[in-house]
């Protein structure tokens, strides 16, 4: 049984009280996840919850600890919790195996912990524990690694920066698109068209013509029109979902007919491997394999490659179909999702076959198709302790005594450096929110014009400060301005707008951005009313923004014109400022790279030390993603 009588010499028996009575949220449970949940029932914290997606994979046993080769299959939060209670009975742990995106997991259920510690590998899940933080006003640990990188920050509302206050730099790398629609050579070139356009061009939100996100220049106009051509007509495939033919249409369409268009094409093959058109009935005939179960470290046989595909394909279009069609919403590609990783792999693999390439298991087609670096189990133990010592000073109410720490390695004597917490980001599309909570007695019967009329007839001291012209937001549709009322009358169950859920409300009239959106968090009614409001009390006072001053605008004196970043002279020249030192003169005409430089010279100062110490690297994790 853990004995606390050394923290308590640290922090005192007050803190060491505090500990043993705060509710944690821990979402992840892979590679800093189990270090993390070990030290926590080790450190005095009596109780835990865990929520993770995964089931452990033999690959993770090289790293998560708290896994042995029994568990393989078994879900990780789980195992992770019941061993950290053989640790320390005293620990008071629940799992849940979960998508923490539910709109189950509400304002209210983020609420009841006292603190929420990150130990996430991928982006959207990050953004979504941030911004419910911040609804819920819980202080938020958030940590990262990559190979030997790391570091960990605290996230409270109102006091820090938060996830999304400084850009994240995605190093995008990107193929010839007529390589990747016309010549594949590599398996990455089959795992990026599988992923980034079949997958895209069927189950995505939309039939985007441009899902490979690539630039149309005078060199690859004629690709791109063929490749538009050719996703009308998967467009078109798309009508078949959920019919038995489904499969063997797309089958037949990528797989026969469009190799027989480029086997057309002569003077393409006379350098170049030709490819195969694939027979559909001979690679489906019955084989004993079955596909909801495939050996995911195993390169299958073709045959096997085909029922994979055609398994895969039938549930994607199940789901999808499945989906709430009013949100206009639709799949999304996650290394972590056994259906969409299969439907990449297979069809990665079988174009791989069809063109006489190397073919790759599912597990190294998921590390390909997820940018993946493998995570250093050292780097995941270090970060774990800064998170858990970060967490005790959170809730001592120390914060400022916090601070943003970085594991980094290479010439420098030390290999954990760290830095003050960064203030709010001004300008923050999501912190700089007021954050309410709206609870909603019965969404199938109220409707968004019942909530407009709602906030518009809120007493003076709970003002919205919108003004008259207000439109309604709600992720990236909007569903209403003064220009489009089409769904005022509508409920907001048939919107798609149920507890869980979150709506904006911003202002028309706000030019110069002075108007601070609301954002709606949609819970359920604790009392007869069919709409209240929550949470004034504890929404930040916003200072105005800065405003910028462009280049000609006049000065009421003959002194410089000064903002908070850089210098307008009266001969408009422009110069940068750091620390009040002026340095770095710039020509007026280049007003529109300011802010590009501000925001790189801002990047550079929450960066790490790489192995070269004369460059500087951002740990971001939006463009790696740890396998955990």
């Amino acid at each position: 049984m853990r004995d606390t009588s050394q923290l308590a010499k640290i922090f005192g028996d007050h803190t060491v009280a505090q500990l043993s009575s705060a509710r944690v949220l821990v979402v992840g449970a892979g590679g800093i996840g189990c270090e993390l949940l070990k030290n926590l029932a080790m450190s005095g914290f009596h109780s835990i919850h865990s929520i993770d997606l995964d089931h452990i994979d033999l690959s993770n046993l090289n790293r998560q600890f708290l896994f042995q080769r029994r568990h393989i299959k078994l879900s990780k939060s789980q195992v992770a919790t019941a061993a950290i209670t053989r640790f320390n009975p005293r620990v008071r742990a629940s799992a849940e195996q979960a998508n923490i995106t539910n709109t189950q997991y509400d304002v209210d259920w983020f609420a009841q912990f006292d603190i929420v510690l990150n130990a996430l590998d991928n982006l959207e899940a990050r953004r979504h524990v941030n911004t419910m933080c911040l609804a819920a006003r819980v202080p938020l640990v958030e940590s990262g690694t990559a190979g030997y990188l790391g570091q960990v920050t605290v996230i409270k509302g109102a006091k820090t920066e938060c996830f999304e206050c400084q850009p994240k730099p995605v190093e995008r790398k990107t193929y010839p698109v007529c390589t990747i629609r016309s010549t594949p050579t590599t398996p990455i070139h089959c795992i990026v068209w599988a992923k980034d356009y079949l997958f895209a061009q069927l189950f995505a939100e939309s039939s985007d013509e441009g899902a490979m996100d690539v630039e149309e220049t005078a060199e690859n106009s004629d690709e791109l029109s063929a490749l538009r051509e050719e996703s009308r007509a998967l467009a078109k495939l798309a009508g078949a979902m959920g019919t038995q033919d489904f499969a063997r249409l797309v089958f037949d369409k990528v797989f026969d007919e469009d190799v027989e268009r480029l086997l057309s094409m002569k003077d393409m093959w006379v350098q170049r491997r030709p490819p195969t058109v694939l027979d559909f009935a001979a690679l489906s005939e019955h084989t004993g394999f079955d596909p909801a179960h495939p050996d995911d470290h195993a390169v299958l046989e073709p045959k096997e490659w085909c029922a994979l595909f055609v398994h895969s394909a039938e549930r994607l279009a199940q789901r999808r179909l499945a989906m709430d069609q009013s949100t206009q919403s639709g799949l999304v590609f996650d290394k972590d999702d056994d259906d969409t990783l299969h439907f990449v792999a297979a069809t990665a693999n079988l174009r791989s076959l069809a063109f006489g390439i190397e073919q790759k298991s599912i597990f190294a087609t998921k590390a390909m198709a997820g940018n993946i670096i493998p995570a250093i189990a050292t780097t995941n133990a270090i970060v774990a302790g800064m998170m858990v010592m970060q967490a005790i000073l959170v809730l001592a109410q120390r914060i400022p005594e916090c601070h943003t720490s970085y594991v980094t390695y290479g010439k420098r004597a030390r290999c954990i450096i760290k830095e003050p917490l960064a203030e709010p980001n001004p300008r923050c599309p999501v912190c700089r929110r007021r954050y309410l909570t709206l609870r909603v007695r019965d969404c199938a019967q109220t409707t968004l014009g019942d909530v407009l009329d709602f906030v518009k007839g809120l007493d003076l001291d709970r003002d919205l400060q919108l003004g008259d012209d207000i439109s309604v937001v709600e992720g990236t549709r909007m569903l209403y301005d003064p220009d489009f009322d089409d769904n005022l009358s509508k409920p907001l169950y048939e919107l798609g707008i149920v507890s869980g859920k979150m709506i904006m409300l911003t202002s028309e009239d706000d030019d110069d951005g002075s108007i601070v959106p609301v954002v709606l968090s949609i819970a359920a009614a604790k009392s007869q009313d069919s709409l209240a409001i929550e949470g004034f009390e504890s929404v930040p006072i916003f200072a105005p923004l800065p405003q910028l001053v462009s280049a000609d605008a006049e000065s009421d004196d003959e002194d410089d014109v000064i903002t908070d970043d850089f210098v307008v002279d009266d001969s408009g020249a422009i110069v940068l400022e750091d620390d009040d030192v002026v340095t770095s003169p710039m020509i007026a005409s280049a007003v529109s790279s300011i802010s590009e430089e501000l925001s790189k010279r801002k990047l550079d100062e929450i960066s790490v030390i790489s192995q070269d110490d004369t460059k500087r690297r951002a740990v971001s994790d939006d463009d790696i993603e740890v396998l955990d």
